[in-house]
């Protein structure tokens, strides 16, 4: 147990999401925030903390002596317990046994104190707060560093050397402090290793964990195209069921994600398929085992779509934006990478690392004139993920 109240952080970098969270701080809901292990949850919790001037307990969940001081669930243990403090935190609250009731009892009973919880599954702390939070809570999702809370610490002379290094190694926040290529692809190995092959197998007591990775490694070299479970399970020897269940249960632990094609008029509109990417470009090398520079290699159009579509989805995120993402290809391979729909608003991207300039596809601009198009590339990004 940890008890603060006031800290300095050395060299941190402000998250676009903290004055957000700050501001539902005693506004009358326990704050949820779920995001992948190491991204700077406990780090941003104590930012938020130090910034507000609250005294505070902290608690880690993966403490076993955390479920004891909390399972006695009654208000007068609660009491005791907060009694010099006016906040708090639960870190890897989804560890606790039946913490939503827990926090639903803090929240209604002792009003005056803040409670937030933070967890790195989304399926485990979401489900276990869910129903008894239910209009008590407000959730917010932190992923590794996003492209606009990076760019006013890099020199200017950097940031294309850095914006290539970031489409290799990712945005993990430990990742962006290290300097050596060595210590980036040393810490990925460990990520690899102690993250996706440790924690996330624990999920339904997955056994299978070469095929989970057999199966992450396709889907790396994928991105951007279509997957076919049904062929993904013949080459992994499993079935097609698995597959699905696998990918859901790694959409949940923040590892990859999905997004649907988009059909509204054509028939021949492919709608019932899915791409899915990385939130990370550095755990999608890393599993597809190649880290070389982008001088070597010949996927940096690969590379560029999974990091500027996930760059889309936190800056959609940050700012709240309910906007629905899609892909869009006809059976005769017309396609594009992302569509954005906003009511009945269209707006379409293709992603392209070296071209500049290109016309929408002619089925789209005919089928849905009143959308926008827009080439994205490394010289006009910036005001695409929330830069300026």
């Amino acid at each position: 147990m940890t008890e603060f109240v006031k800290m300095r952080i050395p060299h941190y970098i402000n998250r676009l999401q903290e004055g957000s969270i700050s501001r539902q701080l005693f506004a009358g809901r326990v704050i949820v925030i779920s995001g992948p292990r190491r991204v700077g949850k406990t780090t941003l919790l104590k930012q938020i903390v130090a910034q507000s001037g609250k005294s505070c307990k902290i608690l880690n969940g993966e403490d076993l002596s955390t479920a004891e001081v909390l399972e006695r669930r009654t208000v007068e243990n609660y009491r005791s317990l907060l009694s010099d403090f006016e906040m708090l935190v639960v870190d890897e609250a989804q560890h606790i046994p039946e913490i939503g009731l827990i926090a639903k009892l803090i929240h209604d009973e002792l009003p005056e104190k803040q409670v937030i919880l933070s967890g790195s599954s989304n399926f485990d702390l979401v489900q276990k707060t869910g129903e008894p939070l239910t209009g008590r809570k407000r959730l917010f999702e932190l992923l590794p560093f996003a492209e606009a809370e990076l760019w006013t610490e890099i020199p200017a002379e950097r940031k294309t050397d850095q914006l290539r290094q970031r489409l290799v190694y990712g945005n993990y926040p430990e990742i962006f402090l290290l300097s050596s290529r060595q210590d980036k692809e040393e810490y990925l190995r460990d990520l690899r290793e102690s993250y996706l092959m440790k924690d996330i197998l624990k999920f339904e007591n997955l056994k299978s964990s070469d095929k989970v990775m057999s199966l992450l490694r396709l889907v790396a070299l994928q991105v951007g195209s279509e997957l076919s479970y049904l062929e993904l399970g013949k080459q992994l020897g499993m079935s097609k069921n698995t597959v699905e269940k696998y990918l859901d249960l790694l959409s949940k632990a923040y590892v990859v994600y999905r997004i649907e094609g988009f059909s509204r008029k054509l028939r021949k509109e492919i709608s019932k398929s899915s791409r899915w990417y990385f939130y990370d470009n550095g755990i999608m090398n890393i599993v597809a085992n190649n880290l070389d520079d982008l001088a070597i290699r010949n996927d940096t159009g690969r590379l560029w779509v999974n990091y500027v579509i996930g760059e889309r989805l936190k800056h959609n995120l940050i700012r709240r934006d309910l906007s629905r993402m899609y892909f869009w290809r006809t059976y005769d391979r017309q396609e594009i990478d992302l569509i954005e729909e906003r009511g009945q608003a269209l707006s379409a991207y293709e992603m392209k690392w070296k071209e500049r300039h290109c016309a929408a596809p002619r089925a789209w601009a005919n089928a849905y004139p009143d959308s926008t198009f827009q080439v994205i590339n490394p010289e006009n990004f910036h005001s695409f993920v929330g830069i300026g």
